[in-house]
């Protein structure tokens, strides 16, 4: 993703009495979970679990130990880093409150099944004892078993077992002559008929074999439904780059209710799936950030596909050649390339000797003339009979060339280096010190610098030399 192009993800965290600010910089999708990772301006870390979009607890956290959940989901979710226009769609509210530790499964209860309270306490093993959790997810199966749930409670004896698979008296009761029944309904995989009894388990066991085409069209129906946005991002992550047009229509629709389509183009183009090709609007979505004067965001969505756009979009990359910022032309040079590339049969232009002069101008106050001569070479080889990119070239030769100082400050001079320029002539200075033209060439410099004393006393010094010569 352009990073320049997209404003990062802010949250307030309320923790008791204290409010801590920080930036979102990655979130992992896990079913119906998801991990929210925050850094603060401390540098400290704050990691939130949600559930069903419900912040469900976080803290502060210096490490994430290995095996616990968040872990797991950001090794095995979906995984979206900052900055990405989608995690502000993710986090339902900028400002939350952790709940509080000792009332949250109590509370969970007010709003989520037994069952979903099992699964979430197996999320929060980074912020509790994993024999506590056990010790809450026991309590649970034991409920539902003298009530005579038995499906419920084997429901939740699979989510401790899975959990906890090296706990002896979680498998023994898996296991046991009493839930014989419900394993052959499981191991079925009947997905329509197990998503009636049991619809987050088929969620978290097609969320683990995604990858696989028959649990990811399961999962792809079932979060349609209830959950347009996972949806979209199970999309995303396993799109197939020859996508048919009922099915890029199909999630363009899910995206437009989340971000903006200049947003949407951009993450298509990280996907390497041409937007210009896909999107039926994409060329007056251009033109618009054109006329918005968004150059370096229409820079940005063409980058890649330049070499595949027909020529009715030749004027379109003019105006982003001609208008790109000097400096953000620099940043992505490399990209830059294929779009000249793609313009280099018209004729240079006043406009582009322009571009070139700003671009040159930009390098040498950052860089010396051989880094400068080395990076414009890709342009050269695009526009060789540019006028300016022909004095680079001659400026790279004369460094080398002591007996040439005039010249090069002249170069450096023309190019607004003033204070390099004044270098060379004062070399020149201190070989011919009876020469008035390189002093009242330096005399000139510091005049354009803004520095009319020193500019004066050079003029002085010049008017002296001067006279010499006139009446030696």
């Amino acid at each position: 993703m352009n990073k320049e192009l997209m404003m990062p993800t802010e949250i307030s965290i309320k923790n008791k009495k204290h409010a801590i600010k920080g930036q979102v910089i990655r979130a992992s999708i896990f079913a119906r979970s998801k991990v929210i990772e925050v850094l603060t301006a401390d540098g400290e870390k704050y990691y939130l679990i949600y559930y069903k979009n419900t912040l469900v607890f976080g803290a502060k956290l210096d490490q994430i130990e290995e095996d616990t959940f968040i872990n797991k989901a950001l090794l095995e979710g979906i995984v979206i880093e900052s900055p990405n226009p989608i995690l502000t769609a993710l986090i339902p509210q900028q400002f939350v409150s952790i709940p509080n530790k000792h009332k949250l499964f109590s509370q969970l209860q007010l709003h989520f099944s037994l069952q979903e309270v099992a699964y979430i306490a197996t999320t929060l093993d980074s912020f509790f004892e994993r024999a506590q959790l056990i010790e809450m997810i026991d309590k649970i199966f034991y409920h539902l078993r003298r009530n005579g749930k038995f499906m419920k409670a084997f429901q939740v004896i699979q989510i401790l077992y899975n959990f906890a698979p090296s706990l002896k008296s979680a498998k023994e009761r898996l296991y046991s002559h009493e839930f014989n029944p419900y394993h052959n309904f499981y191991h079925s995989l009947d997905y329509p008929s197990i998503v009636q009894k049991d619809p987050l388990f088929v969620e978290l066991h097609c969320f683990k074999n995604r990858s696989h085409s028959n649990e990811r069209m399961v999962l792809e129906e079932i979060l349609c439904k209830q959950d347009s946005l996972i949806a979209l991002l199970l999309w995303l992550e396993h799109v197939d780059r020859l996508q048919n047009p009922q099915t890029i229509e199909k999630y363009t629709d899910i995206a437009m209710g989340l971000v903006t389509m200049e947003e949407w183009m951009l993450i298509l183009g990280q996907l390497d799936i041409n937007p210009f090709r896909v999107l039926p609007d994409s060329k007056v979505i251009l033109e618009k950030m054109i006329k918005e004067e968004n150059y370096e965001q229409a820079a940005s969505s063409l980058f890649k596909f330049v070499h595949d756009l027909p020529s009715s979009y030749d004027a379109i990359l003019e105006i982003i050649w001609e208008r790109c910022d000097a400096n953000f032309v620099l940043s992505h040079l490399d990209e830059f390339a294929p779009l000249l590339d793609h313009l280099s049969h018209t004729e240079n232009s006043k406009q582009l000797e322009d571009k070139i002069f700003q671009l040159a101008v930009n390098m040498l106050n950052e860089h010396d003339i051989s880094d400068v001569h080395n990076k414009l070479l890709a342009i050269e080889k695009l526009y060789p009979e540019s006028e300016v990119l022909r004095k680079i070239n001659e400026m790279f030769e004369l460094v080398e060339d002591p007996d040439r100082m005039m010249d090069l400050g002249d170069y450096y001079a023309e190019f607004k280096q003033f204070d390099k320029a004044i270098d060379c002539f004062q070399w020149e200075m201190e070989l011919q010190p009876k020469n008035p033209s390189p002093v009242r060439k330096i005399s000139k410099m510091y005049q354009n610098k803004g520095l009319p004393k020193e500019a004066v006393a050079y003029q002085k010094i010049y008017n002296q030399l001067k006279s010499n010569q006139e009446t030696g």
